[in-house]
């Protein structure tokens, strides 16, 4: 081992998990709390998505402009707000530690989504959807990090699987709330909100009971928080890994955020469907995401390099299809279901529960979370670009938003299939001595 690995603090090894495959009880449950601000930052995407419409219209937001619902939709926790909590967020988790990081921001994250559900002017709407993408940005990369840190290493993948389950979870309770409350109107989405408030509480609560990361407690006493600068980022192999890790999110986010945000929005303003029908179909997409993710990821993807490859190729095709075939089909419900499907099962196997688990293997503790807020940053500082001009790509038709995604797709799809690492079942450790020699 170099003199620089010790230093960045991946001498240690994970205590309760090391290179085994066992998953202990406490590792289980810690994964479950942190995976929460997933859980958290999905759900208010899907919230916001779902009232888009029943916002824009009580309080008078304008389809374009400064107040209009692109600029929301690109404010929130799907993208600018988001961007610059990871940012921030990121670094400091891994300056200060994790547990500096999640065991406050929940606390900001409950009062801007309290400032949502009671909002009765664009002011107050605009500025608690801002605020809760800085907090769940914050949380995000500190709280995998600490996901990856525990975690055994035949067993990373099943872990940080955990937390896009939770992602996905959600949003369904997010859309039954609203499916089963879309009679209140908008009333019904401010109870939705209410939810997210007291789940993150309860969340904030539980989570006091948590401690600090020992591999990053490890690698701070070894003072590894002098000598690993930003700057190390931009050079050799974590370069690589940050151009790697940025790309296929940055790509595969622009779908996801799309049909997580907009999807309710674009069923009923393109005439395919009422609030009720969009609503469903949405949840019908995290549901199939849910099940991929628990029955496939989360058991196939830490087995070995080549089933890592398998998984993300027939993932990023689906992915691709779902969306180029709104350019040779009409844009109603029997084909939004098929694209659901198709989308649903593609971004499980080649989106964001890899991503996840590939930002905590490729990187030394103490730029972990500084790497992952970056490029989770960037992605969701790209969504809220992309997020502004949305609803002027889909006020023509599908498809301008669909040609689009389906590059969008490729691009994420081709550079994580034909450049992914081996890293399947190595410990972090292992990983680090490995990218440091070659």
């Amino acid at each position: 081992m170099t003199t620089e690995q010790a230093a960045l603090g991946d001498a240690a090894s994970v205590p309760a998990g090391g290179s085994g495959e066992a998953v202990s009880r406490q590792q289980w449950r810690w994964s479950v709390l942190a995976g929460m601000a997933s859980y958290l930052d999905a759900g208010s995407i899907v919230a916001l998505g779902a009232g888009l419409a029943l916002f824009q219209e009580k309080l008078h937001l304008a389809d374009a402009g400064v107040t209009g619902v692109g600029t929301l939709a690109a404010l929130g926790p799907n993208a600018v707000g988001a961007a610059v909590g990871a940012f921030i967020g990121g670094r400091l988790g891994d300056k200060l530690g994790r547990k500096r990081i999640y065991q406050w921001d929940l606390l900001i994250y409950a009062l801007a989504i309290m400032c949502i559900a009671l909002a009765v002017n664009p002011a107050m709407l605009f500025i608690g959807t801002f605020v809760v993408g800085v907090a769940v940005g914050a949380d995000v990369p500190t709280s995998l990090a600490l996901v990856g840190e525990l975690s055994p290493a035949k067993s990373r993948g099943k872990l940080l699987g955990l937390t896009q389950v939770a992602w996905n979870a959600g949003p369904i309770i997010v859309l039954l709330l609203a499916l089963g409350l879309s009679r209140l109107g908008l009333l019904g989405i401010r109870i939705v909100f209410l939810h997210l408030f007291v789940v993150a509480v309860i969340t904030w609560a539980l989570r006091k009971g948590m401690t600090e990361s020992e591999v990053w407690k490890t690698a701070a006493s070894k003072g590894a928080a002098a000598t690993a600068g930003v700057r190390q980022l931009f050079s050799g192999p974590n370069l690589r890994a940050l151009l790697w890790t940025g790309t296929i999110y940055i790509f595969s986010s622009l779908a996801a955020g799309t049909a997580g945000i907009f999807t309710p929005y674009m069923v009923k303003s393109l005439g395919a469907g009422g609030q009720t029908t969009s609503v469903a179909l949405s949840c019908t997409g995290f549901v199939i995401g849910i099940l991929t993710t628990f029955l496939v990821f989360m058991r196939f993807s830490d087995r070995d390099h080549t089933t890592r490859r398998v998984m993300w190729g027939i993932g990023a095709v689906m992915g691709t299809l779902s969306y180029a075939l709104f350019l040779v089909v009409p844009f109603t419900v029997p084909t939004i279901l098929l694209n659901t499907f198709l989308f649903g099962v593609g971004a499980a196997l080649a989106g964001e529960a890899f991503y996840k688990t590939f930002s905590q293997e490729l990187f030394p503790t103490m730029l972990r979370g500084t790497a992952q807020g970056f490029t989770f940053g960037m992605a969701r500082t790209c969504l809220g670009i992309w997020s502004y001009f949305v609803p002027h790509l889909a006020s023509t038709g599908i498809a301008p938003v669909a040609a689009l995604l389906s590059v969008f797709l490729v691009i994420s799809g081709a550079v994580g299939f034909f450049l992914m690492p081996d890293t399947a079942g190595k410990s972090l450790e292992q990983i680090q001595t490995e990218r440091t020699a070659a």
